[in-house]
C-alpha cells in the first residue's frame, strides 16, 4: 500500500494540464528561469577608449603641472588632423594673480578629491585606501588623448568583446598605412574613406557609417579638441549625443575617461548601480529581475546618493565599480 502522503499527491495531480504544463517541478522551473544579470561592458569598452592605437609605441608622458577643474577637461588632447596638444594651461605659465580663486593643478587634483569623498561618507576611506585611481592621478592627467580615436574606439566597441574590438580597431588602423608609427587616421583620411572600404577590417554596416560621419564632423570643424576642450559638460554631451551612433552612455563614459572630467555620472551603467547597491548595504544576490531589467537601484535614488559627491562624482563612480569587485584592471 502507498504511502498516504504520495496517495494524496497523486489524487491531486490533474490530468488535463499534464499535456500542457512542463514536468519540472515548480521551485526548480523558477529557480531555472532566473538569468544572471547582464555583465557591465565598462572595464572593456573604457579600456578601448582611452588606449591609444600606437600605445605599443609611445613613450612615457613628461609630467607638466597644470591647471585642473572640477567642472572642465583636465585631459591633454591631441587635435586629430595636426597632433598639436589641446590643453588646460600649465601653472608655470600662468601668474599667481591671473589664477582662479581656488584653483588646483593636476597634482592635487585626486588627493583632494578623495579627501572630499571621505569627508561626505567614511565608507569611501576603505575603498580609496585600497584601490588607487591611476586615472585621474596626475601620470593619468598626463596622458595624451586623441578624441577622434577615443570616440570612434567607443563605437567599434559597441555590442563586441574587449578582444574582438581591439582585433577589429588593430585592423581599421591598418587600412590607412600612411598613417605614422601606426597612429589612429586622420579624419580627413577616413571622412573619403568608403563605407565598403571600411567594412573589411571587420566593421558591421552601421559602425562603418558611424565612424565616417564622426569624421566629417571632426572634418568641418563641428568637433574639435578646442571644442572639447573649452565646452560645458552639457553642450558636450549636446554635441556628442547629436552624431549617429554614439548614445548617451557612450558619451558619457567618453567625457569621463577621454576627456578626465571629474564630476560625470552614469545613471545608466549596471556596474555603477550593482556596486552602489551593495555600498548602501544591500544584498546584491537576493535582488531579481524585474519586468526583464534588472534593478539593484533605482535612478533616482542613484542621483540622490551621487549628488552628495559632487563634483567629483567620476571618481565615485570608478570607486562604484570596484564595490563589488568588477575587474577594472583593464581601466589602468
Amino acid at each position: 500500500m502507498p504511502p498516504p502522503r504520495q496517495t494524496a499527491s497523486k489524487r491531486k495531480t490533474n490530468p488535463d494540464s499534464s499535456a500542457s504544463a512542463p514536468s519540472t517541478p515548480p521551485r526548480k522551473r523558477a529557480k531555472s528561469s532566473q538569468l544572471p544579470p547582464p555583465i557591465t561592458p565598462t572595464p572593456s569598452t573604457v579600456a578601448i577608449i582611452t588606449e591609444p592605437a600606437h600605445s605599443r609605441n609611445r613613450v612615457p608622458n613628461k609630467r607638466v603641472t597644470r591647471l585642473a577643474d572640477t567642472n572642465s577637461t583636465n585631459a591633454v588632447l591631441l587635435s586629430p588632423e595636426t597632433s598639436r596638444l589641446v590643453a588646460r594651461p600649465d601653472v608655470e605659465s600662468v601668474s599667481p594673480s591671473k589664477a582662479a580663486p581656488g584653483s588646483t593643478t593636476t597634482d592635487k587634483i585626486l588627493q583632494e578629491a578623495c579627501d572630499y569623498l571621505i569627508k561626505v561618507d567614511e565608507r569611501m576611506r576603505p575603498l580609496i585606501e585600497k584601490n588607487y585611481c591611476r586615472i585621474f592621478s596626475a601620470e593619468g592627467l598626463a596622458e595624451k588623448i586623441d578624441p577622434f580615436e577615443s570616440l570612434a574606439s567607443g563605437i567599434i566597441s559597441q555590442q563586441v568583446s574587449g578582444a574582438a574590438a581591439k582585433s577589429i580597431k588593430a585592423k581599421f588602423v591598418a587600412l590607412f598605412e600612411e598613417s605614422p608609427s601606426g597612429r589612429f587616421p586622420h579624419p580627413s583620411q577616413v571622412a573619403p574613406c568608403s563605407v565598403e572600404r571600411l567594412r573589411t577590417a571587420g566593421l558591421s554596416q552601421r559602425k562603418a557609417e558611424y565612424i565616417q560621419g564622426l569624421a566629417e564632423k571632426f572634418t568641418n570643424g563641428e568637433l574639435s579638441a578646442e571644442l572639447l576642450r573649452d565646452a560645458t559638460y552639457e553642450e558636450v554631451l549636446d554635441r556628442l549625443i547629436a552624431v549617429r551612433g554614439l548614445g548617451k552612455w557612450s558619451v558619457e563614459m567618453f567625457a569621463c575617461f577621454g576627456l578626465k572630467r571629474m564630476d560625470v555620472f552614469s545613471l545608466g551603467d549596471l556596474g555603477v548601480q550593482r556596486g552602489m547597491a551593495a555600498f548602501v548595504g544591500r544584498d546584491v544576490a537576493k535582488l531579481k529581475s524585474k519586468g526583464g531589467k534588472w534593478k539593484y537601484m533605482s535612478e533616482k535614488e542613484m542621483e540622490e546618493i551621487s549628488s552628495r559627491f559632487a563634483p567629483y562624482r567620476s571618481l565615485f563612480m570608478w570607486y562604484m565599480w570596484r564595490v563589488e569587485e568588477t575587474d577594472i584592471s583593464t581601466l589602468e
